[in-house]
């Protein structure tokens, strides 16, 4: 009988596996890199996150999990089914760029503007093994980027032009709220 889910701790901004690059997964049918694909999935819903990658739930593996939804982090979210990416690899990323709010789960609290590409193509193995090659936009193609990113050892606030630019969780809060509330 499998295990169920568990929620995992997630690594602060100052720990040494967020800084360096993940090693690409050999086995992604092996039951230890299946549980951990479940195990992500359950502590990213818990935080209401929309990504999540493996270095920061401590496993130094180049594996993400992009699950955008509306939740309370990120209300204007579209929905999509999760999507676990063992090994990916972002193999093109549009010139264009646009400027959107990012957090992080591993930088609680912080949030800033990000100039990411607005589209992407990226390849990866999907928890099954197979190789799939897709291209995303928008807001879904951030989140891949931001948590490729960790897969690197890059936190977003290494991104910014000017890293005054970060507010507080309650700041970025009361600018959504103003803008659904005039």
């Amino acid at each position: 009988m499998p295990e169920t889910p568990r929620i995992l701790p997630i690594a602060a901004a100052d720990e040494p596996i967020l800084h360096q690059p993940a090693h690409a997964v050999a086995d992604g049918s092996a039951p230890a890199i299946q549980r951990l694909l479940d195990d992500m999935l359950v502590t990213l819903q818990a935080a209401n996150g929309v990504g999540i990658a493996a270095p920061q739930v401590f496993a130094p593996l180049r594996i993400i999990i992009v699950a955008s939804r509306p939740n309370p982090r990120y209300p204007d979210a579209p929905l999509m089914s999760p999507i676990a990416m063992l090994n990916p690899e972002i193999l093109w990323q549009s010139d264009t760029t646009c400027s959107g709010w990012e957090g992080c789960l591993s930088v609680p609290d912080t949030r800033a503007q990000v100039k990411r590409a607005e589209r992407l193509r990226i390849r990866y193995l999907t928890r099954t093994g197979e190789r799939v090659e897709a291209e995303y936009s928008g807001f879904v193609a951030r989140i891949i980027q931001h948590e490729c990113d960790h897969l690197d050892g890059i936190l977003f606030p290494e991104r910014l032009e000017d890293p005054s630019e970060t507010v507080s969780e309650a700041v970025f809060q009361a600018l959504q709220n103003a803008k659904t509330h005039p």
